[in-house]
């Protein structure tokens, strides 16, 4: 049994949550790659301690989370420590939030769902067109993870969101090792990855709700807890 930690405040009302348990069968029936996932609420996981030896930590959407910290904590944990990462849809946010603070040098970025403001300069802030229920095509990096994951340059993703990263930051965090390498029709950001790391993709999108199979976002992520499995046995 391989261990991962979802993390996230699981909920019957978040279709993504219900998902996961069949898409944790798929893998075991489709990949014969069998996790042990262990729901880690985000105000659980505002402790760094509680996420020690799980071979993956999947931050689950379902924002705003009950710790926006937890959720922090949680990205920096698996981003510093090397552990394979996937924040879907405000795992993606926060993923971003986490490496502002405490990559890009600001302390004091912000979530506008969480800053209780209008959010006019925060770092994730409301979309100009809500994408809760929509579909759409988002365009793939040449030679990045989630393309080589994929195995095509473009794909077409669900979403279930209202929150994105500013473009006014979108330079800054490039600039410190943040990869883009997915955006929709207009330029707008979809993916995030980091190379380098063992496996650290987030996606404004939602592959909880693809429904043909595992998607290979899923799937890549769980064949790299495989692998750090193996290597937290061999330790």
């Amino acid at each position: 049994m391989i261990s991962i930690a979802l993390v996230g405040d699981r909920s019957p009302a978040v279709r993504a949550h219900s998902r996961i348990p069949v898409i944790l069968d798929a893998l075991r029936e489709q990949e014969q790659i069998d996790l042990d996932a262990y729901w880690i609420p985000t105000t659980d996981a505002a402790d760094p301690e509680a996420l020690r030896g799980f071979a993956g930590v999947w931050l689950a959407p379902g924002s705003p989370y009950r710790s926006e910290q937890g959720a922090i904590v949680a990205a920096r944990t698996a981003r510093t420590e090397g552990i394979p990462f996937l924040g879907t849809c405000g795992g993606f946010q926060h993923a971003m939030l986490e490496y502002a603070r405490d990559v890009c040098g600001l302390p004091e970025a912000r979530h506008a769902e969480n800053a209780g403001d209008n959010g006019a300069d925060a770092l994730i802030t409301e979309l100009s067109c809500s994408l809760v229920g929509h579909e759409g095509a988002i365009h793939l990096a040449a030679g990045s993870r989630i393309e080589r994951l994929l195995g095509a340059a473009r794909t077409v993703e669900r979403y279930h969101c209202s929150y994105g990263v500013s473009p006014a930051y979108i330079d800054l965090l490039a600039a410190h090792g943040m990869v883009f390498s997915g955006h929709d029709d207009g330029g707008d950001v979809r993916v995030a990855e980091l190379p380098g790391h063992p496996f650290f993709l987030a996606t404004l999108f939602q592959p909880e709700l693809h429904t043909d199979g595992v998607h290979p976002v899923i799937r890549g992520f769980a064949q790299a807890a495989v692998l750090t499995a193996g290597s937290l046995q061999a330790r």
